[in-house]
């Protein structure tokens, strides 16, 4: 009872490390169900056999999945807690005497082996399909959305720089539409327009320059990086993770990633929800070819002070005009080189009009709404929106990705980069979701069989 403490401690001791883990553990669910295996025919490639002594790559990467595991921020601190966790050593297999791996040895891997490689999407792909094997996926129901991962610089640091504008994917197939509807209506196809090279002014980090500046209204201005994910509807695996800079558009990479889950997976996708960003005309035609029923959220546009939204003016698909709150037509004129059909009104009727005031601000007294080519595969997402399961679907989107990205940020530690560079953004992304997924297959898994084996 007296005993000094310190001559307690300096006693030896007889112990088993598998004795000193509690059953329980995440680590050991994980190590049960999780087999790690594929990891060491992935990398074999970037090792040679005559080149020193090999480090084990499983070991390196179980490794790196502690720390994405319980948000250890540094690869140093990793270190040090493997070094005096005893679960973190069982699921490496290091005895309570082996020497723990230096930290270096990560970063070296990182910016030298695996440099410019797609190790760590090949890895998050396998664990999707672990998941697909288990029935934890079904790939019919998605949920996307993206959110924002504050870069490692400083926002006061930075250049003005003259850059240029991405041709969109779609411009191509807009294109042809707009002299397909002029030629309907009788229009003479557009003058071909001088390629003139689109810039534009943008800022750019001089202590990472692959990130990106965010500028949107109610958010905090901020030099980060951008997490686009998807999750699947029955257990919540998040089944795409894709990383661009912070100024680049949610839309703008949303379908190319859902055609990778398709040819990836072999998803045949029935329905997808998405945020109130992805409602443009480009996704929603998108949609509508690949026969998936969208639901995206309202976008409140802001008409002018004192004057009638666009939704009080009725379109007439059959005559294709638009009838205003009055009663009065508004005919096409043109189609724009933007895309944009314009309906105009009499200015002879309108003059004498007693929602003349309430209607438009024009000096020549003439009301102008446009509607785009592809306006129709907007419409009818909206009418999905509305929709009895429109309603219960996105209900559901708060409860898969939202979540999953509050799980990231509070357990993982997926609020700011750990380092710089588009690159291993994508790994801290890639292996911080690939970790998300393995928690829950492993977890649904001990569940199953404790069920199973109490029945």
């Amino acid at each position: 009872m007296f005993k000094p403490k310190k001559e307690i401690q300096n006693e030896a001791e007889f112990v088993f490390i598998d004795d000193l883990v509690p059953q329980d553990h995440l680590l050991r669910k994980v190590d049960k169900y999780i087999d790690f295996s594929f990891i060491g025919e992935k990398v074999r490639p970037f090792y040679s056999e005559n080149n020193g002594r090999p480090s084990d790559p499983v070991q390196l990467f179980k490794m790196m999945f502690i720390g994405y595991f319980y948000g250890i921020r540094s690869e140093r601190q990793l270190e040090r807690e493997i070094q005096t966790n005893v679960a973190y050593r069982w699921f490496l297999g290091l005895k309570l005497n082996d020497p723990v791996p230096h930290h270096s040895t990560i970063s070296w891997n990182r910016r030298t082996r695996f440099k410019d490689t797609n190790i760590f999407q090949e890895i998050f792909d396998d664990i999707v399909f672990l998941a697909l094997q288990h029935k934890m996926v079904g790939g019919r129901v998605l949920f996307s959305d993206s959110t924002h991962l504050k870069a490692n610089a400083n926002k006061n640091k930075f250049t003005r720089v003259e850059v240029e504008v991405e041709t969109r994917e779609y411009v191509v197939d807009l294109n042809k539409a707009i002299e397909e509807d002029r030629e309907n209506h009788g229009k003479k196809p557009l003058k071909e327009k001088k390629e003139m090279i689109e810039k534009k002014e943008i800022r750019r980090s001089t202590t990472d320059p692959e990130c990106g500046f965010m500028s949107r209204e109610n958010k905090q201005e901020m030099f980060c990086y951008l997490d686009h994910r998807t999750t699947d509807i029955k257990y919540n695996i998040i089944t795409d993770a894709h990383v661009t800079p912070g100024n680049v558009h949610d839309s703008v990479p949303y379908l190319s990633r859902l055609d990778r889950q398709v040819e990836r997976f072999g998803f045949k996708v029935e329905a997808v929800a998405l945020d109130s960003g992805y409602l443009t005309n480009p996704i929603c035609k998108g949609l509508n070819e690949r026969n998936i029923f969208g639901v995206i959220a309202h976008r409140r546009y802001q008409p002018t002070k004192g004057l009638f939204p666009k939704w009080k003016f009725t379109y007439d698909k059959e005559r294709d005009l638009y009838v205003c709150p009055n009663g009065q037509e508004l005919h096409y004129r043109t189609t724009t080189r933007e895309g944009y059909r314009e309906y105009k009104s009499d200015p002879k009727k309108c003059i004498g009009c007693p929602l003349l005031q309430e209607c438009t601000k024009s000096q020549n007294k003439t009301k102008v709404v446009t509607r785009h080519v592809w306006e129709e595969h907007k419409e009818k997402v909206r009418l999905n929106r509305l929709s009895k399961s429109g309603k219960i679907l996105y209900k559901f989107r708060k409860e898969k990705v939202e979540r999953s990205f509050a799980d990231s940020k509070e357990l993982h530690g997926l609020r700011y980069c750990r380092l710089r560079g588009l690159h291993n953004a994508s790994e801290q992304v890639l292996l911080t979701a690939a970790c998300q997924n393995m928690k829950k297959i492993a977890t649904h898994l001990a569940r199953l069989e404790f069920v199973c084996g109490n029945t």
